[in-house]
């Protein structure tokens, strides 16, 4: 084998490794929905919207990756120890 294959074969194990450790939890992406409601609409953080939206949705993880929804929208995605929350329509 060549070093190349051997290298490549080695990171990308390394890769995978560290997704599946850092892939955030539930309590993360609940965690992260309460803090992103109440910055982008302090009324509704202060009224708790944040961890009811947080509290109703449902976790669901690829291993190396997960997402939260509710009513079928996406609210969240995770990987690698971040957790991104998705902008609400205006509709």
């Amino acid at each position: 084998m060549s070093k190349a294959i051997v290298t490549t074969a080695v990171l990308s194990v390394a890769i995978t490794a560290a997704a599946f450790l850092l892939n955030p939890g539930p309590e993360q992406h609940r965690a992260r929905i309460r803090e992103a409601v109440a910055e982008r609409r302090p009324l509704a953080g202060a009224l708790g919207v944040g961890a009811l939206t947080a509290f109703a949705s449902d976790y669901h993880s690829f291993g190396i990756a997960s997402y939260t929804e509710l009513d079928g929208r996406k609210l969240s995605f995770g990987a690698f120890g971040y957790v991104h929350v998705f902008e609400r329509d205006s509709r």
